[in-house]
């Protein structure tokens, strides 16, 4: 949830899976992305180790997506991108388990040109990354000197999978991540006609008289909770695109899976400068 002064955008947005080439998912291009290393907007003010454990664990939470999400109409947030991390440990696996990161920058700024470079650029990031999870790490291997390491935990998980034989080489794949995917978007269609075909239905059951009896209709709503109800709507909501993994409405409402666990209002904290927070996105495990 985020501060409430920016423009609500109401339509949903999907976002789905999707091949892409490196060079693409690399902050110069903004991407949006599932798994792999955070592409960081900004070189600057990146999150901490401690801001990245987990508080079940105490082990470094793993990257799982980020969103690029500009605020139109306002410079400070240009650029604008969302970053969602969460731990892997199953049993850490709890009501507010994840971390969530907000980075912006103005048009100009010391990373990116004013205006679009004309082709392929790559610049050099000065920031020292870990080579397990792309946080910020300062720890080198005191053999090559070349990878650096967030902390003691992922130099070790490095070096038992692959750094020990082939030291000095950054060729392959940490064990850490996830798959690295690219987010694509395209609006969600109004349901509109849809509902249009309930009502049609609902007018000709009453023109039959219904078919069923009043006995079967009352035993079938004392059956239906209200759980039952809410992820109904959530099963139907998401049937048309059902490999959808992000649902973006910046201003909007959540889908909600089932009807516990909803936040109410003062679940919510407020923004650090004291104004109410709005809905962004949410995740959705992919069918």
């Amino acid at each position: 949830f985020l501060h409430q002064s920016w423009r609500p955008e109401r339509s949903v947005v999907l976002g789905f899976l999707e091949e892409a080439e490196p060079w693409r998912l690399r902050s110069p291009q903004f991407p949006s992305k599932v798994g792999g290393k955070p592409a960081w907007l900004s070189q600057r003010g990146l999150p901490s180790l401690p801001e990245l454990e987990c508080e079940t664990c105490r082990l470094p939470m793993v990257f799982l997506l980020q969103v690029y999400a500009p605020v139109s109409g306002q410079d400070r947030t240009f650029h604008r991108t969302l970053f969602l991390f969460c731990c892997k440990t199953p049993e850490c696996y709890t009501h507010n388990d994840s971390r969530f990161f907000r980075s912006q920058l103005p048009r100009k700024n010391e990373f990116y040109p004013y205006d679009p470079p004309p082709g392929f650029m790559l610049p050099a990031s000065g920031v020292k990354l870990c080579w397990v999870c792309g946080c910020p790490g300062n720890k080198a291997c005191s053999r090559c000197h070349t990878v650096t390491y967030c902390g003691k935990h992922h130099q070790t998980l490095h070096w038992k999978h692959t750094h020990k034989k082939e030291c000095c080489s950054q060729d392959t794949t940490s064990p850490f991540l996830f798959p690295e995917s690219e987010l694509v978007t395209e609006p969600e269609e109004e349901e509109e006609e849809e509902e249009g075909k309930e009502e049609d239905t609902k007018e000709a059951e009453r023109e039959d008289g219904g078919a069923l009896s009043e006995t079967d209709l009352e035993e079938m709503a004392m059956c239906e909770t209200e759980d039952t109800k809410v992820f109904q709507k959530f099963k139907k909501k998401i049937a048309p695109e059902p490999h959808q993994v992000v649902r973006y409405s910046r201003g909007g409402s959540p889908l909600w899976v089932s009807s516990q666990h909803i936040p109410s209002d003062q679940d919510i904290p407020p923004c650090t400068c004291g104004a109410k927070r709005v809905f962004e996105f949410q995740v959705v495990t992919a069918h």
